[in-house]
């Protein structure tokens, strides 16, 4: 719909929003790319079309990009008509898309898996300078290792790709489901994903809940929850959730 086109102001909010992939203020959002901001008739905007979640910290706002807000990215550039602006800047912006959107492709990768928030808790790397002095080899006679199982008589698993775990999410909901868009309890679900670890599922299905034709919500009616039913649950954004619908936009 035309209201819906996205300015190249607007996308390019979009675009830093997911790079960051965690809330941020408008403070942040100056320092951190040169001056930029979210005010004013754009923030309503965005905000009015479900893009974009924004709040007063402090005396500014903070925003995150929404599930919807990741959706619309990946459907913008999937779709490679970036609203860019003529010359050099649009040409490299088009350029970035196309890019990223072919990578996704060829590795069957999502959007939120190749941005995630950094974790500004990691201690910076020791310089040769700071590192700890060796010490002393010893003199006592080597000891042999003890001997083990070989690690090629047994390979370890490889844990299966992001997009597999989604395409036995899919079809374990197809069987489940009577018909598209119908909801279905992580109960139901878990058990016919066979050996795949709880972990890895409930991540991917973290990743599933920003696409446009998926929705994970929790059970309205929490007395009617059971035992069962809050072991299924996924945490996402903080809320234990229940339930799976695919296929309904």
């Amino acid at each position: 719909m035309p209201d819906r086109a996205l300015k190249f102001s607007e996308l390019s909010v979009l675009v830093v929003l997911m790079v960051e992939a965690r809330e941020v203020s408008n403070p942040e959002l100056k320092e951190r790319h040169g001056g930029m901001s979210l005010d004013g008739k754009t923030r309503i905007r965005l905000n009015d079309l479900k893009l974009v979640e924004s709040h007063k910290r402090g005396r500014s706002y903070a925003h995150t990009l929404t599930d919807a807000g990741w959706a619309r990215v990946a459907e913008e550039f999937r779709a490679g008509a970036i609203p860019a602006p003529r010359g050099t800047a649009g040409a490299m912006a088009r350029a970035l898309a196309t890019g990223i959107h072919a990578f996704l492709e060829r590795t069957d990768h999502l959007l939120a898996e190749v941005f995630q928030p950094r974790d500004e808790t990691d201690p910076a790397p020791e310089t040769p300078a700071q590192a700890a002095p060796e010490a002393a080899p010893e003199t006592r006679p080597r000891e042999e290792p003890s001997a083990g199982p070989d690690p090629r008589e047994h390979p370890g698993t490889e844990e299966p790709r992001a997009a597999d775990v989604e395409a036995r999410i899919r079809t374990a909901y197809t069987e489940l489901a009577p018909e598209a868009g119908a909801w279905v309890s992580l109960t139901r679900l878990r058990p016919l994903l066979g050996d795949v670890a709880r972990a890895q599922v409930d991540d991917v299905l973290t990743l599933m809940n920003r696409m446009p034709d998926v929705n994970i919500v929790p059970e309205s009616n929490r007395k009617a929850l059971s035992p069962q039913d809050r072991n299924a649950a996924v945490t996402i954004g903080d809320q234990e959730k229940h339930l799976l619908s695919i296929g309904a936009r």
